[in-house]
């Protein structure tokens, strides 16, 4: 680029990744980034002009993200703009294949994620397209008919080498990817968006039907939510009232209630202040208490969806931080009270599947609450909405919040799923109130650390410490104090360095590991002399400092006798493995890494001496080297590493010296087991030069001629500890890294009065004045490194050269030798040699754009040096069977091809490590990168060697070309354990060079081919492993590219013909089924039209043009464009032929005579995948399926059945719709508000009785509507409905009218032979007991008879009269799926076939119904729903006025009634709110019938019922529904019921069960009414959307007199209904309106005479209090009221029920719904003091006391309350508890029952606080103690 004319604009790049800045060489990069940008621009720009969607746009896509990757969003507004639009067109081009669309997608939400980069004024998008595009593929019409395939696992294209950064989109599945597409184009919506969806998605809002789960999950989806205020009446003010009340008054939970809830939780978010939340609060606190499904009460029954449609905690937590602050402190007061009623279910004592739920609300609630703090006062405006002033968190909001939330995270630390949940929580309660949640938790662990028995205790205390560790060290305003626990604490910690318990080892090591990286180890107490300028916490910690030195020497005494109890000596015997084991490596990390954090952070005095002690213990004692030699090795390299020159001093000559004495004499070289003490001293030297490599020059003199002499050990240890020597003195000269990681930069060594480390305590490190040293290879160094690999490699290379040529003789285990030296110098110096060169391998791929590498510098300039030859042909030919020399082989070409001087492996878990550590330890409330130092310099390492890694798209050169064969051959040679390690570098490879694969795949498939004579059974299997490819590399046998398949899947199937296959080897078999498998698994259809539109090619053009950088590709010419056009032509073109030769092919395959039959499986499922819905299968094809519908093999058949369904779909013929207006048909003009329901406008959609369509005038004159949910909300804008008979396509072809696949199907199907054997077939069983209704047959006969109209009728007819009459399961269920797909299949017949189609079908439907059997009930009945699914039910007249007949006539006894209603029940529920006119005649035909003997009839009328009055809602702007009415049911069945109502004996179930002759008197008519009353109730209580409340409350009574009190299943079916009837009734959500009526009822039955009755109203109150806790709170009287009842029944003259009332109230005093007050004290109080007369002198004679009953009850009732007031708390001693325990004590000796209610509560007092005792005992005086202690071990136990 010139620079010289006019000074250009400024670049602005939108946010780069600041760590690039930090970097050695970084003056480099911006050229670098302008550079590489310019091309992208200019080659993606260019593809797309030239219509190259594969390879061009999609290669430099892919070079766009690695450029993201890279350097962040490195370019300028206008260009991401441009970005953006370009591939928001790529994405939603409409017949892109998935995979391209996959790729495009995460690039398009990588470019929109930070959105505050761009506003909506820089960027609008449309959201039409992405909505088809979803349409399309998750609602997709052809996917379940195997026309689509779709994928669903992970892809192995794009993931390979972005799995790090792009770990949250590794969900990888489409639905996933483009929801997270549609979230991040959201916010760029236009602002008439929200009303244009509204239009689009309210008429599927019908609450009945799956649409509406569809609709709410698109509004969830979709519905803009960060407008600006000024258009709000734009965005959510259109319906957020709507929405709102519909989830308000829904009850239930149906399956869309949690997408409401989370699209609440997001408009929340994004509108803090905007919007009131306060009237819903209550009834939102309410539901989410009963999302959280906690067990309340005795004997409970859950409703079973409540289980799996429970809220998201995520969504919640941000709904409750969102709706914190403003003016009224509501929400705060509601999440207070959750929290109290739900902290004893943190405890941990308690336990279940709930749990996990509630750990997950804690640790997520501060997380969002810090997030919201963040963006209130740190984070910088962006052009989001901001928080307007007033609803703001205040300071005294947020201690609000930390007090209430303190509690249960005390509690839950010791949970028994972990403490990391808790830990979490208190990191982020601590950066908001540090003085209110540290001191606790330091209360917690002091004891904790000195206690030996509880190492759970210290495990979980010191994890929590560990979350708090940063607001602890920094102290601050809020919590000065803080840093001076620092020391007591590390001090404490160090007895848990412990061999004897592994997780308290390595939770202490973590602990002093993150607090001494917080804080710098320097000795500050002589400061207290030299400065005055301290405050008095300061001078504390100067004194305290003192101390450090103490313990760092302490941590290595620790550390040293750690690894003195782990030799391998002391833990295991000889015989057993000399590797270290698991937990060792872990131990030997933990230690290593901890002690090197100390060292770091020492002071150089503290140094000295901790230096001097290392280097004692290592030199005077001799470890072995596989376990404590690696630990002690390990602190050696930690101090060698902090202070190099220092430590060398010590350490080089000492080892040096060891090692030359002992290897003196030349008869040490041939020894094969080598003195102890040598291999230690090259142990240890091995280690220590793992540091900085200008500090080791010096030492050359002595450290080459060590190398020389040791490398050609004979010992193998001996040779392998050298060249690990070797390998990391090259490592050390020639690598770039940074050289100090301490705290503060520039260390801590400078004088006292100039800086006072205490000052630096906790502090993050400053990202732009990080002051990194980085140790880049001096001149001298590399001079150093090619001197090293001349005087050993050269040798080496020389040697193995002589020997593959035969001039040298050599053993094995010289070879290994070699080999293994020239794999340490290349893993040395790898970073310093330069890249394979080489002719890029020509015409793998067709393209017009060009193709090339980025180069990416790493701050090195290459050397020269000599390139290795090939050992590994001449190993393969001579001696295959030295394995060890093929693995050290396997591992040079490894690291030839991707070795750059670091491996990806160590990489992503390194990136793991530091992602971990920086959630621990980060702020996340001042904002970002405000991190340790560290950390931040690991982070810059990390992207240096991101640099180094990014190896995507390098071009595939001929030197490549043949370290692949080698690998290729290496794949498939003899030993599996070769072939296995070959093949996994291989599959890296194949990810890393482009088209690298086409070049491959010939070469696998050669030794496949049958006319291969010899091919070895391991090649052949070698080759199958290659193919099939590792679990998330490239799979080559299913690359998604025509020309890979056409060659790969015909020689899958025809190598069943190879001589080296046999099926009798169980791991060949097991091969072919993973290939098959992964196959299917993973094939997506792939494209065969690769257009772009025109709108596309504008935006590439301004790409192209756009400036800074400009790019220097030039635009096409005119004639490139059009060679673009031609080539497009051509390739779709190709792709075609391509698809219908490999069709060919496979059937060719087929044909083979001798082919066995898995392979023939195999081959018919890749046909079967081979089907499309945009072109027809070739007609051989077609016939091969049709034929394979009579195949002898079961499987065969059941994919020709799929297949031939989706033929049918392919040969639909389409049918014409025309637009019409509802309004004009129903003669009713358009409502001006919205109305649901049953309105006038959509009255003629449903059944009329009267008018059935007889005729066929009135039959074409019909306007029918398919679709159930049109019109019951509203209409959609454009209503299509199906033109009329004369435009749809004619019916009753002839055979010369049809193409040549109809003739196919047509010929067969008319020949009855064909279809005698295929019912044959149908009616045979599967699976005995399993088989079930099947769509995928009923989807074959549906389009038989949809493409054919009534053809094959006559063949058939016979078969299924013969069929109906046969009562067997499998011959039953074939007719049932052959009469579905009938009555779906002639939706457009004309009136006269349909009519006569009912002549012929009523008959056989009826008789089916009366042979119904206990085997095919289900089968009948999903028959007829799906016949009636999706049909206007004007059209089937005929079949619901037979099914209407009379379902209960009592033939064929009970069972078949019950069917007939289950058939009838499925047919109706299927047409929702269209039928009412039938709902209101079955319910007359039910009611006199409701008084039936048999359970199982009654149980289905219940179910049946509970459909009738489904339709019965109260939702929000819904007309009353004109089906039937629960209210007016309800009052005839009150009539029905009086008899028992007025009765007052106990209600016996003595009905005999047969219809004896004569009537039975109204009792026991009402007995039985009742009971099927019940099965209704029970039927509707998690299905129906709203519960009638005021109806179910007449009910009560009766139910309260009839349910047993014990739980005992032995009694009868009434009363264990009824039972269950009112746990359910108490479950259930009340509205406010309604909870004074059910208070006045329960009153009501409080006074009742039966004490069953009382006893059940106190365990209905527990629940139903619970789950309606917070709307009862929020109204007083009712609070009022339950108190009274409870306090009054506790006076009941029953024991019973005076106990429950106990209970009760002990419940609701421990959820805080009552609360433990002074008049309810002095109520109890005064009761406990009722006056007993005195007890008088027995006679023998008399047997009872005469104490009247009325003052033992009221003196009981005290003593009970006071009781129930103990056990509310268990968990703790509040301040009123000693006294009451007093007051309770003096009652010890009253009669019974008095006595007995004491003991029990002492006991449970005793047991409750039992564990805490030490801290409870504080809350008594000495006294009680006294009195207590005497209660607790009272001598009245053994009285």
């Amino acid at each position: 680029m010139s620079t010289d004319e006019a000074p250009a604009p400024a670049f602005v790049p939108q946010k780069e990744i600041v760590y690039n800045k930090l970097l050695p060489y970084s003056d480099r990069l911006d050229r670098e980034s302008d550079d590489i940008l310019a091309k992208i621009k200019g080659h993606l720009g260019r593809a797309v002009l030239l219509r190259e969607l594969w390879p061009g746009v999609l290669f430099w896509t892919r070079k766009l993200s690695t450029y993201i990757r890279l350097y962040g969003r490195k370019f300028n507004k206008e260009d991401h703009v441009l970005f953006i639009k370009l591939l928001y067109e790529l994405v939603t081009i409409p017949k892109l294949e998935i995979s391209m669309m996959q790729g495009f997608a995460r690039l398009l939400i990588n470019l929109l994620k930070k959105k505050e980069l761009l506003s909506r004024q820089d960027l609008e998008l449309p959201w039409q397209p992405l909505y088809e595009m979803l349409e399309r593929i998750l609602y997709s019409k052809t996917e379940h008919l195997g026309l689509n395939w779709f994928p669903n696992s992970q892809r192995p294209d794009s993931a390979a080498s972005k799995s790090i950064i792009l770990n949250i989109l590794q969900r990888c599945s489409v639905e996933n990817v483009l929801k997270t597409l549609v979230k991040s184009c959201r916010p760029y919506f236009p602002e008439d968006a929200t009303q244009e969806m509204l239009d689009e998605w309210r008429p599927l809002l019908c609450p009945f039907d799956v649409t509406m789960q569809k609709a709410i999950s698109y509004f969830e989806l979709f519905l803009p939510t960060t407008l600006p205020p000024p258009l709000h009446h734009k965005g959510f003010k259109l319906w957020f009232p709507e929405l709102m009340d519909l989830w308000v008054s829904v009850q239930n939970l149906p399956g869309w209630e949690g997408h409401l809830v989370n699209l609440f939780a997001r408009l929340a978010s994004d509108n803090i202040g905007y919007i009131d939340w306060d009237p819903f609060v209550p009834k939102i606190f309410t539901r989410i208490l009963r999302s959280l499904n906690l067990p309340v009460g005795s004997s409970q029954v859950l409703v079973p969806r409540y289980l799996t449609n429970a809220y998201d905690v995520g969504h919640i937590v941000i709904w409750i931080s969102s709706m914190l602050g403003g003016p009224s402190k509501q929400t705060q007061q509601q999440l207070s009270g959750l929290f109290n009623s739900i902290t004893s279910f943190f405890h941990p004592s308690n336990n279940g599947r709930w749990l996990m739920k509630l750990m997950k609300l804690l640790q997520r609630l501060p997380a969002s609450v810090v997030r919201r703090l963040h963006r209130e006062r740190y984070k910088k405006p962006t052009w989001l909405t901001p928080v307007p002033k007033s609803h703001q968190l205040t300071e005294q909001d947020i201690t609000a919040f930390v007090e209430s939330m303190k509690q249960p995270v005390l509690l839950a630390m010791f949970s028994k799923t972990g403490s990391l949940e808790a830990a979490q929580a208190l990191q982020n309660l601590a950066l908001m109130r540090p003085e209110l949640v540290i001191p606790p938790v330091l209360e917690k662990t002091y004891p904790a650390m000195e206690t030996l028995t509880e190492p759970h205790q210290l495990t979980a205390t010191l994890s929590c410490m560990i979350g708090v560790a940063r607001s602890l060290v920094s102290g601050g305003r809020r919590f000065p104090e803080g840093p001076t626990h620092m020391l007591p604490l590390l001090m404490r910690a160090l007895p848990g360095v412990d061999p004897n318990d592994f997780s308290k080892c390595m939770i202490t090591f973590q602990f002093i590991a993150t607090f001494s990286t917080l804080v710098p180890l320097v000795d500050c107490s002589s400061a207290l002399h030299e400065r005055n300028d301290l405050s008095e916490v300061e001078r504390e910690l100067c004194s305290a400092s003192a101390e450090f030195e103490d313990f760092v020497l302490q941590f290595m005494d620790r550390c040293f006798a750690l690894i003195e109890s782990s030799t391998l000596e002391q833990t295991r015997e000889e015989t057993e493995t000399e590797k270290m084991t698991h937990l060792e490596s872990l131990v030997e990390l933990g230690l290593s890494s901890t002690f090197s954090t100390v060292l770091t952070q020492c002071s150089k005095d503290i140094f000295k001496v901790a230096l001097e002690k290392v280097f004692n213990f290592a030199t005077t004692n001799i470890f072995e080297t596989r376990v404590a030699g690696r630990m002690v090795a390990d602190m050696c390299r930690a101090a060698a590493k902090c202070h190099p020159v220092e430590s060398l001093k010590l350490f080089v000559p000492h080892c040096c010296n060891a090692i030359n004495q002992l290897t003196v004499s030349d008869d040490v070289l041939r020894e094969e087991e080598l003195d102890k003490e040598l291999l230690w001293s090259l142990q240890l030297l091995s280690e220590i030069t793992r540091v900085d490599g200008d500090k080791l020059l010096p030492y050359r003199p002595q450290l080459v001629p060590i190398l020389r002499r040791t490398l050609h050990l004979k010992c193998k240890q001996g040779y392998s500890l050298s060249c690990n020597l070797l390998h990391h003195l090259l490592r050390s000269t020639a690598l770039i890294y940074p050289t100090e990681y301490c705290s503060v930069p520039g260390g801590f060594d400078k004088p006292l009065s100039a800086y006072l480390p205490i000052k630096d305590w906790g502090r993050p490190g400053d990202l732009w004045n990080l002051s990194i040293q980085w140790h880049t290879p001096s001149a001298e160094e590399t001079a150093f490194v090619f001197y090293i690999l001349d005087t050993l490699l050269q040798p080496e290379l020389l040697r193995l050269q002589g020997h593959a040529e035969g001039q040298l003789e050599m053993s094995r285990d010289d070879i290994l030798q070699s080999l293994s030296i020239v794999q340490h110098c290349l893993l040395g110096a790898g970073s310093l040699l330069p890249a394979l060169d080489g002719q890029p391998v020509p015409n793998l791929v067709p393209s017009m754009v060009s193709l090339e590498e980025t180069k990416l510098y790493t701050g090195v300039d290459y050397g020269t040096c000599p390139v290795t030859q090939r050992p590994a042909d001449h190993i393969l030919e001579h001696s295959e069977d030295d394995t060890k020399s093929l693995f050290s082989i396997i591992k040079i070409i490894g690291d030839l091809l991707h070795f750059k001087g670091s491996h990806k492996h160590e990489f992503d878990s390194r990136w793991k490590s530091f992602n971990l550590v920086k959630k621990s330890m980060e702020n996340r409330l001042h904002g970002r990168k405000q991190h340790i130092r560290a950390l931040l310099i690991d982070r810059v390492m990390l992207q240096h060697e991101l640099r180094k890694l990014t190896v995507e798209g390098c071009e595939y050169r001929s030197v490549h070309q043949n370290l692949l064969r080698d690998l290729l051959r290496l794949s498939t040679s003899t030993y599996s354990q070769v072939r296995s390690k070959a093949q996994s570098v291989l599959f890296t490879a194949l990810g890393t060079y482009n088209f690298c694969c086409r070049d491959l795949i010939p070469r696998v498939l050669e030794f496949l081919w049958p006319e291969q004579q010899h091919v070895t059974q391991q090649q052949f299997k070698g080759a199958l492993y290659c193919l099939l490819g590792n679990h998330n590399g490239v799979c080559l046998a299913n690359l998604h590219d025509w020309d890979c398949i056409v060659q790969t899947w015909p020689a899958l199937v025809s190598s069943g013909l190879s001589s080296a296959m046999s099926l009798e080897k169980p791991s060949i078999v097991r091969l072919f089924d993973d290939l098959a498998d992964k196959i299917h698994r993973q094939y997506e259809t792939i494209g065969l039209d690769f257009s772009v539109a025109d709108s596309t090619l504008a935006i590439a053009a301004q790409i192209v043009q756009t400036p800074l950088p400009l790019s220097s590709v030039p635009l096409p010419s005119a004639q490139d464009v059009e060679t673009g056009r031609e080539r497009q032509r051509a390739r779709n073109q190709d792709a075609l032929q391509k698809y219908e030769k490999l069709v060919h092919t496979l059937l060719e395959c087929l044909a083979q005579r001798n082919l066995p039959w898995k392979f023939e499986h195999i081959c018919i499922g890749f046909l079967s995948l081979l089907l499309r819905d945009d072109h027809p299968l070739p007609p051989p094809a077609v016939r091969f399926f049709v034929q394979s519908l009579n195949h002898d093999a079961l499987i065969v058949r059941k994919m020709a059945i799929s297949a031939v369904a989706g033929v049918m779909k392919q040969l639909k013929r389409p049918h014409k719709k025309v637009e019409l207006n509802p309004y004009e048909i129903s003669g009713c003009e358009e409502p001006g508000e919205l109305m649901a329901g049953d309105r006038k406008d959509n009255r003629w959609l449903q059944y009329d009785g009267k008018n059935l369509l007889k005729t066929q005038e009135a039959w074409e004159a019909c306007r029918f509507v398919e679709k159930t949910h049109w019109g019951y909300y509203s209409w959609p804008r454009k209503l299509l409905l199906y033109a009329p008979v004369q435009e749809q396509p004619p019916l009753g072809r002839s055979r010369d009218e049809m193409n040549e696949m109809e003739q196919i199907i047509f010929d067969h199907f008319s020949d009855p032979k064909f279809v005698d054997q295929l019912i044959k077939f149908l009616s045979l069983e599967d699976r005995k007991g399993k088989d079930k209704f099947n769509p995928r047959r009923f989807c074959l006969f549906k389009g038989l008879f949809r493409n054919y109209d009534d053809a094959f009728l006559p063949v058939l007819r016979p078969h299924m009269e013969r069929l109906v009459a046969d009562s067997h399961e499998s011959t039953q269920r074939c007719v049932a799926e052959i009469i579905a797909g009938l009555i779906r299949g002639c939706k457009h017949w004309s009136f006269a076939k349909v009519e006569q189609l009912w002549e012929l079908l009523c008959p056989l439907i009826r008789k089916a119904l009366s042979n119904i059997t206990v085997e095919t009930y289900s089968d009948w009945g999903t028959c007829i729903a799906t016949a009636c699914e999706s049909r206007d039910p004007r059209k089937l007249h005929w079949l619901f006025e037979m099914l209407m007949e009379s379902p209960l006539n009592g033939e064929g006894g009970s069972f078949v009634d019950a069917c007939r209603l289950y058939v009838l029940q499925g047919g109706l529920a299927q047409q929702e709110w269209r039928v009412p006119e039938l709902l209101h005649r079955l319910l007359c035909y039910l009611e006199p019938k409701l008084t039936q003997v048999y359970k199982n009839v009654r149980e289905r009328i219940g179910s049946v019922l509970t459909y009738i009055f489904m339709i019965d809602v109260n939702l929000p702007c819904t007309r009353p529904a004109a089906s039937p009415r629960i209210g007016h049911f309800m009052q005839r069945v009150m009539r029905q019921l009086k008899p028992l109502m007025e009765a007052d004996e106990e209600i016996q179930n003595h009905v005999v069960e047969e219809n004896g002759v004569g009537e039975q008197d109204e009792r026991t008519q009402a007995i039985k009414l009742l009971k099927t009353v019940l099965k209704w109730l029970m039927a509707s209580a998690g299905r129906s959307f709203s519960t009638a409340v005021p109806e179910q409350l007449q009910l009560l009574p009766l139910l309260f007199k009839i349910a047993p009190v014990e739980n005992d299943d032995s009694y009868d079916e009434l009363k264990r209904d009824a039972k269950t009837c009112l746990s359910l009734m108490s479950q259930g959500l009340l509205y406010p309106e309604q909870i004074p009526l059910v208070l006045s009822m329960l009153k009501e039955i409080a006074g009742s005479s039966s004490w069953h009755a009382r006893y059940t109203v106190l365990t209905y109150l527990q629940t139903m209090v619970f789950y309606n806790l917070f709307t009862l709170l929020s109204h007083a009287a009712a609070v009022q009221d339950v108190r009274w009842l409870v306090i009054g029944l506790l006076e009941d003259e029953q024991l019973e029920v005076r106990e429950m009332a106990a209970t009760t109230l002990s419940g609701f005093l421990q959820c805080n719904f009552l609360s433990m007050d002074s008049p309810m004290q002095a109520h109890f109080e005064k009761l406990c003091k009722t006056r007993l007369p005195k007890k008088r002198k027995r006679d023998p004679g008399s047997a009872v006391d005469t104490i009247p009953p009325a003052d033992l009850v009221k003196r009981h009732a005290g003593v009970l309350g006071l009781s129930a007031c103990i056990l509310s708390s268990p968990y703790d001693v509040p301040a009123w508890m000693p006294q009451l325990l007093m007051d309770l004590s003096a009652h010890l000796n009253d009669t019974q029952p008095i006595e007995m209610t004491v003991k029990k509560t002492l006991s449970n007092f005793r047991r409750t606080h039992h564990d805490n005792w030490q801290e409870h005992k504080q809350q008594f005086t000495d006294d009680q103690l006294l009195v207590l202690t005497d209660l607790l071990v009272s001598p009245c136990y053994y009285a």
